[in-house]
């Protein structure tokens, strides 16, 4: 805690010695003091800086309801929602947590920035056709004063490929996409070769692709539009990491006599970024929305710490795994029509601007995982594992085969928040932590579901429940359970 000292002087030493004097040989320094003594007490009064106490602009508050630790889309998107759906203005007090201010890691700035409802669970369609309308819509983040929000949003669409072996699975798919109110095509080679005549469609057996609300945004502008407008609505900022919960345990027995223990945080240690200084925070809720580094946060509360195979024992299953993203340049390339392909062989790339510019990658297998403990580029990875398919099937990209370094542009990697157990997102409350909810786990599609989790989450706080989407099987719970909800289309 922060201990306000009065400055040197207020108190004692302002009686000074003179020899010779009555009363115990001490008498009052008139002439050197008083008007010391008038500055000291003016600087003290309300309203007045004073140089001499300490600085506490830059610690969070003693108080909280509700903790977010995480700073990216998907907090925001949680203190948005939570401010706008709270009973009356000023009633929840938030405060969000980043370690990193500059956000210079942080998943939200360096994606691709893709959205499209080609999912094969009806959950994740759901919570991307509501990104859409809430992107659409993007006015509800406007702050009066400042500059109106351009996504600069490219509607072309998603094109996904599927070999022989994999098209009954798209088509059933597409009819799921359908039901849930996404405007979805299929189309054979045939289909294929006339909308876009630049691939070569060896080895496509089907395509679908997204006739509205996909495509890809600006993903900066949006999380700089949220933060803005959750500022406007009174959330918190601090810069700092939080290092400790403090909380309580209560012994309970479940319907069966087995015995678990249920704790809550009551108190959330937020260390100054460069310092050894913390600032404790009395909160009632903490929601872990730390992205890649999650796990971590939900350790410190104490998640899977107990025997293997309790839910005790259950831990967050979230972990960074590395992605690198090409830039290249290609004159003779597809053009303007472009959409965000996905290749049947799991390599990905969409147009990047109106320069003839292409962005693009591939997801590594398990076996090619790289070392996320740096975000270092590794450009023989698009020449070994992505350019051979990129030139297969965009015919043009083969003449990067002689110049692959000079013409990759730019390349950076960021971090999935990768669930390694069925890489669908971690939504709500924790079974035995019984105040930390979770946002995270999405393993590459957080962004664009951002507005769509963060009301969600939001709900559950404030109702109990999930009312807009049911992410009931997105639940902590289905860890223990063994419950996988397996997504099928995941770039």
């Amino acid at each position: 805690m922060i201990r306000r000292v009065l400055p040197h002087g207020m108190g004692r030493g302002l009686l000074t010695r003179r020899p010779g004097t009555r009363r115990g040989g001490f008498s009052l320094d008139w002439d050197g003091k008083v008007s010391e003594i008038k500055k000291k007490i003016k600087s003290i009064l309300p309203g007045r800086s004073c140089d001499l106490l300490q600085d506490t602009s830059h610690l969070p508050p003693e108080h909280s309801d509700v903790v977010i630790v995480g700073g990216g889309v998907l907090g925001l998107s949680v203190a948005y929602w939570l401010k706008k759906l709270e009973s009356r203005r000023g009633a929840i007090r938030v405060l969000v947590v980043e370690r990193d201010h500059t956000y210079s890691q942080a998943s939200t700035g360096l994606s691709v920035g893709g959205i499209c409802q080609q999912f094969s669970l009806p959950e994740n369609i759901q919570l991307s056709l509501f990104s859409a309308s809430f992107l659409r819509n993007i006015n509800y983040l406007a702050v009066v004063d400042a500059p109106p929000l351009d996504l600069r949003f490219n509607p072309s669409g998603y094109l996904l490929l599927a070999s022989e072996k994999d098209a009954a699975a798209m088509e059933s798919n597409v009819k799921v996409q359908r039901q849930e109110g996404a405007k979805v095509s299929l189309m054979s080679p045939d289909q294929l070769r006339n909308k876009f005549p630049w691939i070569n469609t060896e080895g496509v057996a089907l395509a679908s692709y997204g006739m509205e609300d996909e495509g890809w945004f600006d993903p900066w502008c949006l999380l700089q539009g949220l933060r803005r407008k959750v500022q406007s609505l009174g959330v918190l900022f601090c810069q700092g990491e939080v290092t400790r919960f403090v909380s309580s345990s209560q012994r309970m027995l479940t319907t069966d006599d087995k015995a678990v223990v249920l704790k809550r945080i009551h108190e959330v240690h937020v260390k100054m970024d460069r310092s050894l200084e913390y600032q404790p925070v009395e909160c009632a809720i903490v929601i872990n929305a730390a992205g890649a580094w999650s796990a971590q946060i939900a350790a410190l509360a104490g998640v899977g710490e107990g025997p293997p195979g309790t839910l005790q024992g259950t831990k967050l299953p979230v972990e960074p795994r590395k992605r690198y993203v090409y830039v290249w340049h290609c004159p003779q390339g597809p053009g303007l029509e472009t959409p965000l392909v996905a290749d049947t062989s799991g390599a990905y790339f969409r147009r990047e601007g109106l320069g003839s510019n292409y962005l693009g990658g591939r997801s590594p297998t398990e076996q090619e995982e790289p070392d996320p403990a740096n975000l270092e580029v590794d450009h023989d990875f698009f020449q070994d594992k992505v350019w051979p398919h990129l030139a297969l099937r965009v015919p043009a990209f083969e003449t990067l085969k002689c110049f692959v370094h000079p013409q990759v542009q730019s390349a950076w990697a960021g971090y999935y928040d990768y669930n390694t157990f069925d890489q669908n997102g971690v939504v709500g409350p924790h079974p035995l932590v019984v105040n930390m909810y979770f946002a995270t786990g999405f393993s590459g599609h957080g962004l664009q579901q951002a507005p769509g989790i963060g009301r969600a989450v939001a709900e559950m706080v404030l109702k109990g429940r999930f009312q807009t989407i049911d992410l009931s099987p997105f639940l902590f719970t289905r860890f223990y359970l063994g419950e996988k909800i397996q997504e099928n289309n995941i770039i």
